[in-house]
């Protein structure tokens, strides 16, 4: 059979991170025949060369081959590239791992396409990694209609008959920007490029240690004068003009003015700090004219602007002001309707606390940054203004699994609005709604079982700030905080506030046992009526619409009662609107009290979850049935004080957590 892929992995001193990256591999849905593995040690002076060994005899086709340390990353690759076999080239890092499916869904996709390059979906686990790139599936992708100049790490599937035609390798010598040489030349090489982005394919992920590449202090002479070569190959591959500029705004957003702004520049050592800017500076000035600068953002710009002037002390003082800034929402709205959640929020930035405002002078909307004179009069001399679009703010939200950091945007509405601030300057907040479709969430699919946190992103005048939505909420959005049943099979969908900072979280078909800890609990007793043998219940979920298709597969839920040592009875239940309501087995219940569980489906089990209720039902000697609060103590006993509920003990958490880890890993 052809080898359809090969992974190649430059491997230094990983330690226990390998192990990750063994087991992704070892989970692939392709075949071993089908697929090969080609570690290159590079010099590994820990347990790693062993290890590798064992699995190597262990799996033929994994292999590994030991070189003398040369100190960079590309030579390992050019030695892997020339040892694969595979249609395809997929590199990857010793600390991260691949999806289960990842070179399956890579290969088929890229066949498809005719892709000589396939970048899949990337996930930051305390790393960032691209947003917009992964919007949507882009099957035919170029530099020039799609942001792929964004994703410049050699996370990805080369063909390897187009490495060969192009005498691709990476380039010799200690380099530290290599991966920017090597992907940029073949993004402008490649007669395709195939983005997937609705299969999470890879997890980028920052070691405990922060020994990960880039994470480290570089010498600011050698990264910039490396950096200056990626640039002459894109100068060498595009014409002078809009598309060259484009991509260059790539290296001077990134790689130099995000360095200069914030708590990234200030936490620097000053005389460090100082010999960074003094590189940048001698790139921009050397290489970027003023259609560069208008590629990036406003405030972007502005720093570049400060850099091209050599205003030192402006960008740093810059730097000190946009420390400060920070994104806020509040929850406005929740609501379940057929089986799609509606989140209604406001959002705003703040500096140092307060909100940020904007000054408006005569039809012009401006920055309100602290600039000195010379550094106000330095920009107007370059053309820079302080021109604030406001109108292009934005917000998006996504939900984000909490274990593997797999994340989805939702749609949303949104209206940026002025809130006059005084003295002729105003603030923007922008109101914004977006549905949550729990089945078609994931891309066109359905969010998979666990815990999904929502995070608010703030899009403004080059500013992207993220934060956590629910701690700040409206009176009214606790009501419409309702567990759904939604899909077929049928699955519950249950909208939580986080512990501790009271942020809104989705529990998805019952990972945990909050329904019963908060949902059931909210049930009101008062509300629930016993009519002969009848019993009718306030039902604590909503019930997404069922196809016609599925509409005689039955009641999604159903009772039981059950006494301890005597015995547990189902009944058939019929759920109408809000209430649930099931014959009573009176045979079996007469002259006893018992508690009420409502069986909830679970997609995941196949079967239902049991969920207690906050009501009991007493059938007494003659056949009358009532509901009572499940905590009013029997006839003749006084209730017993109430204790506070006792948390629970720290090993029991951390038992917890583990157990969780491993059916993960497992799964």
């Amino acid at each position: 059979m052809t080898v359809k892929v090969s992974v190649v992995i430059a491997v230094y001193n990983p330690g226990k991170y390998v192990e990750d990256c063994i087991n992704g591999l070892l989970r692939q849905s392709l075949s071993p025949a089908e697929f090969e593995v080609w570690f290159v040690d590079d010099g590994s002076t820990d347990e790693t060369p062993a290890r590798l060994d064992r699995l190597a005899a262990e799996h033929s086709h994994i292999h590994v081959i030991h070189q003398e340390s040369s100190g960079w990353s590309g030579r390992p690759r050019n030695t892997g590239i020339a040892a694969a076999k595979g249609e395809y080239v997929m590199f990857a890092d010793h600390d991260d791992w691949l999806g289960d499916e990842a070179l399956e869904r890579m290969y088929d996709y890229g066949t498809a396409n005719d892709a000589d390059v396939v970048v899949g979906k990337m996930a930051g686990i305390g790393r960032p990694v691209p947003q917009e790139l992964f919007r949507v599936n882009r099957p035919r992708a170029t530099v020039a209609n799609a942001p792929l100049i964004d994703s410049l790490t050699p996370h990805k599937m080369f063909r390897r008959a187009f490495l060969n035609e192009h005498g691709m390798r990476f380039k010799e010598g200690r380099r530290r920007l290599e991966d920017h040489v090597f992907v940029a030349e073949a993004y402008l090489r490649a007669k395709s490029v195939a983005v997937l982005s609705d299969y999470l394919c890879y997890y980028h992920i920052t070691r405990d240690d922060g020994s990960n590449a880039g994470f480290q202090r570089f010498d600011p002479v050698g990264y910039f004068g490396n950096l200056r070569e990626a640039l002459d190959v894109v100068e060498e591959l595009t014409e002078p003009g809009p598309l060259r500029d484009k991509l260059f705004s790539r290296w001077l957003r990134v790689e130099m003015v995000e360095r200069l702004r914030g708590q990234r520049l200030l936490k620097l050592p000053e005389d460090y700090a100082e010999e960074l800017y003094r590189e940048i500076r001698g790139v921009i000035t050397e290489r970027f004219g003023p259609g560069v600068f208008d590629r990036v953002g406003p405030t972007q710009r502005i720093v570049a602007g400060l850099v091209a002037a050599d205003l030192y002390q402006d960008v740093r003082e810059l730097a000190r002001w946009e420390a400060g800034i920070r994104p806020t929402g509040t929850l406005t709205s929740l609501a379940w309707e057929q089986g799609v959640l509606t989140v209604g929020f406001d959002a705003e930035l703040e500096v140092d606390g307060a909100p940020m405002t904007f000054r408006r002078e005569g039809d012009r909307d401006l920055l309100g940054l602290p600039l000195s004179e010379k550094a106000r009069g330095a920009l107007a001399g370059q053309g820079i203004t302080l021109d604030a679009p406001v109108g292009k703010s934005d917000v998006d939200l996504v939900v984000r699994h909490r274990d593997d950091a797999t994340q989805y945007y939702l749609p949303v509405d949104c209206r940026p609005d002025r809130v006059d601030a005084g003295d002729g300057s105003f603030r923007q907040r922008i109101t914004a709604r977006a549905l949550l479709d729990p089945e078609t969430a994931a891309a066109g699919k359905p969010l998979r079982k666990g815990i999904w946190d929502l995070h608010l992103r703030v899009k403004s005048c080059g500013w992207s700030k993220e934060t956590r939505l629910g701690a700040v909420r409206g009176e009214d959005v606790e009501a419409g905080r309702l567990p759904a049943l939604t899909g077929e099979p049928r699955r519950l969908v249950l909208p939580y506030w986080t512990d501790g900072p009271g942020n809104l979280s989705l529990d998805v078909d019952q990972h945990t046992g909050k329904l019963e800890r908060e949902a059931a609990a909210l049930v009101d007793p008062a509300g629930a009526e016993a009519d002969g043998s009848t019993v009718r219940l306030p039902l604590p979920l909503h019930l997404a619409a069922r196809s016609a298709a599925d509409a005689d597969s039955g009641d999604p839920v159903r009772l039981r009662f059950e006494r301890k040592n005597v015995g547990k009875y189902p009944a058939d239940a019929v759920a109408d609107g809000r209430t649930v309501t099931a014959t009573l087995p009176l045979d079996k219940l007469t002259g006893m009290r018992w508690a009420v569980r409502i069986g909830v489906p679970s997609a995941a089990r196949g079967e239902a979850r049991w969920t207690r209720l906050p009501v009991d039902v007493v059938v007494d000697a003659g056949g009358g049935a009532r509901v009572i609060d499940r905590h009013t103590p029997p006839a003749g006993k006084k209730p017993d004080p109430e204790q506070p509920a006792r948390p629970r003990p720290l090993w029991r958490r951390a038992a917890g957590r583990l157990k969780r880890a491993v059916s993960q890993k497992k799964s």
